[in-house]
């Protein structure tokens, strides 16, 4: 090359110079920040920004080490990563690719509770004054959770043992991951529309999920949650989490309950306790009946005695058939009053098991087969049309292609460096050049041009 020529490199070559350069000069290395534009893919592969007070990193943590990791990324999380930066030459953006996560702490997402709690309690959203009274005896309850998880198994468990009477609305919802959060709010404020849903009116709602980690529950740390739960007409109870979690929405909430479990325990009463309560309130009726005849017959021994053994015999018993009346009359109305709380409880029974929450999960389930079964036909159309216009694609391509241009009797020449030859300067007297056809290839030597 003479002192005239420049070297020029091509973008290509600059950019994989620059990834080889950084892959050699600093390998593997620890780097730690916190955690932001978290972006998981369906293919498991996981793309964020690792950032701190001056910088910021782009990060790829592939599926295979993502299975591997104990932590769980969640924007705001501050994170130790090891692995290697590298070059994406695509884009020509440098990047980390993680090998391994360890946790550093809650990051910036703890300041962000902190900040959050202190505003809503300074705007009187945690005031004793606005929270509701939870109704002993509620008809119908709404569960506000995921419908899949733990926590709802868990309060359908106890309230069909403590109240089986008990009618329980469940209202789906996402309680982890991007936007459940919005999704928590709108379940609580569509329930307070109820009449526009066609549904019973709630009694009691509880808001719930069961344990993890502060981003897992983050969502019920979200302000549109907790303003959502302070406008609710309708009592709110928050159970999220483990007795040891706190949320924003256990602060708002009418109620906080410590478990799941716990928040059905308190919204339904106990069955055997108010059995044991009315037997006990026959018990106290029926001694205060005995007290009541026992004292009258002691009245009719006491006048016996006196002045009313002088008057007329037609006296006394009109006086005994009134304390038999009055006796009569009493247990007849002690045994009406039994017959109608039976029966009462027989219909509850009954409109309990038409409205079981395992039969309306039946049906739901069933639903939700036909939706799959529809997904997975229009997902096989799809794939057909796919499929036959990529194989239309591919034979436009093959009669674009050289391979048909040389079948029509035509040929292409390369130099000796593999580049098209297109007039006759490209080339140097006594290289060799090759010549392509249709069947085959020529190797020729340029004599003169």
């Amino acid at each position: 090359m003479s002192d005239g020529e420049k070297a020029v490199m091509s973008v290509s070559e600059l950019t994989r110079g620059i990834r080889m350069l950084l892959e050699e000069q600093i390998g593997s290395v620890w780097v730690e920040g916190e955690v932001s534009n978290l972006r998981r893919q369906a293919s498991g592969h996981q793309y964020f920004t690792l950032k701190d007070e001056g910088a910021q990193l782009s990060c790829v943590l592939f599926r295979g080490n993502a299975a591997r990791s104990a932590v769980r990324l969640a924007d705001g999380v501050a994170v130790r990563l090891l692995g290697e930066i590298s070059v994406y030459e695509a884009r020509g953006n440098y990047q980390m690719i993680v090998r391994q996560v360890e946790a550093q702490g809650q990051g910036s997402l703890q300041a962000r509770f902190e900040a959050l709690k202190a505003r809503l309690h300074a705007e009187g959203l945690f005031d004793a004054e606005a929270k509701q009274a939870i109704p002993k005896f509620p008809r119908v309850v709404a569960l506000v959770t995921s419908p899949t998880g733990a926590a709802i198994r868990d309060m359908i468990n106890v309230l069909g043992r403590r109240a089986p009477w008990l009618r329980v609305l469940v209202y789906p919802v996402r309680v982890q991951g991007a936007g459940a959060e919005r999704e928590i709010a709108e379940a609580v404020e569509a329930l307070n529309d109820w009449e526009r849903l066609g549904i019973p009116r709630p009694d009691t709602i509880v808001v719930g999920r069961g344990g993890g980690s502060l981003e897992d529950l983050w969502n019920f740390n979200e302000e549109v949650v907790a303003r959502a739960i302070y406008r609710s007409g309708i009592p709110v109870i928050s159970a999220v989490g483990h007795e040891i979690d706190f949320t924003i929405a256990d602060f708002v909430a009418d109620l906080r309950a410590p478990t799941p479990s716990a928040a059905a325990e308190l919204m339904a009463p106990d069955v055997a306790e108010l059995k044991r309560h009315f037997e006990a309130l026959k018990r106290r009726m029926g001694a205060r009946v005995e007290t009541v005849l026992d004292r009258q017959a002691q009245l009719l021994t006491m006048a016996g005695k006196g002045a009313l053994a002088h008057e007329p015999q037609r006296r006394l018993m009109a006086a005994e058939q009134a304390v038999d009346d009055r006796e009569a009359g009493l247990r007849e109305a002690v045994r009406a009053w039994l017959e109608r709380e039976s029966e009462r409880c027989r219909d509850r029974g009954l409109r309990l098991e038409r409205l079981h929450p395992v039969r309306q999960l039946g049906e739901l389930e069933h639903r939700l087969v036909l939706a799959a079964q529809r997904l997975r036909q229009g997902m096989r159309h799809r794939m057909e049309a796919v499929a036959e216009t990529i194989r239309g694609k591919e034979e436009s391509l093959r009669l674009l292609g050289p391979q048909s241009v040389l079948s029509r009797g035509f040929s292409y020449t390369l130099n000796s460096g593999g580049k098209v030859i297109r007039s006759p300067e490209e080339v140097r007297e006594g290289e060799e050049i090759l010549t392509h056809l249709e069947r085959g290839v020529l190797r020729s030597v340029v004599k003169g041009g």
